[in-house]
């Protein structure tokens, strides 16, 4: 697939996803969400990478759904168009995809992330942002709830006070009070950003994968289980990774003074 609305780049295991309509702040369109639904199913299907980074053209992250796009825009005195089925039909699986990609995902938010762009740096697992990036969450004020999945993670990270707070008000939240109440993973220096985003990506894609996303599964659905029931979940998966090529790597690193290599298996 040709792509318009993102750049696609794979180097040393990193996948870079990056939207590309820097004149519309990056804001999704119907072709844009086709087009990350068929790079994300690539990077599934591609073992060889081992983390993915996504991030914006420009000068910004995301800025949510474009609102002039044929799908959601209003026209005064015709039928209001189903945004529920707009939800269904683009962000709910762009999400899943997210949520369910076999390496780990890191949000590299290089400016404003409003709208479903701030949900969509929060369904990755780790958020970097520049010290100068901010985030948003605008939905109420034009008569909506935050979606793509950010009511669902929102509470998670900061807690219900503040993310009714945030959710109510439509503030802006700057990226360093967002990394204070552990929203996003670090704000960082702008001028040294992209040399930190690429040592994480680094680090997470020499690491044993298949642990990374157990991990990320087990975090996921603690708070639907009562401690035993997690205590008898951790245990299955530790079952399973006890037995994987990467836990007897290292091990064996570990016993042989050496560093490990990882396959991701």
């Amino acid at each position: 697939m040709t792509y318009q609305y993102i750049q696609f780049e794979e180097r040393h295991g990193v996948a870079k996803l990056i939207l590309n309509r820097p004149d519309k702040m990056n804001s999704f369109n119907a072709e844009m969400h086709a087009e990350l639904r068929d790079a994300l199913d690539s990077i599934q299907s591609n073992k060889a990478i081992r983390v993915l980074v996504l991030t914006g053209a420009g000068r910004g992250f995301c800025a949510g759904q474009d609102l002039a796009d044929s799908e959601v825009r209003f026209v005064p005195g015709q039928t209001p168009p189903d945004l529920g089925d707009v939800v269904e039909r683009h962000y709910k699986p762009l999400v899943l995809r997210l949520s369910n990609l076999r390496v780990p995902t890191i949000a590299a938010v290089n400016g404003i992330a409003a709208g479903a762009g701030a949900s969509l740096a929060l369904a990755c697992d780790m958020v970097l942002a520049t010290a100068s990036a901010s985030f948003i969450l605008p939905f109420a004020k034009i008569g909506l709830i935050p979606d793509t999945g950010c009511s669902w993670h929102m509470p998670q990270r900061v807690g219900q006070a503040r993310a009714l707070g945030l959710a109510m008000t439509g503030n802006k939240l700057t990226a360093t009070k967002a990394a204070e109440w552990g929203m996003i993973w670090e704000a960082v220096a702008d001028e040294s950003f992209m040399t930190s985003v690429d040592a994480l990506a680094q680090q997470l894609a020499v690491m044993p994968t298949k642990a990374l996303m157990r991990t990320r599964q087990a975090m996921q659905i603690a708070h639907t289980h009562t401690l035993e029931q997690h205590l008898t979940y951790e245990g299955s998966l530790m079952r399973e990774l006890g037995k994987s090529a990467d836990y007897i790597e290292g091990v064996s690193a570990f016993l042989d003074k050496r560093s490990p290599r990882f396959t991701g298996e």
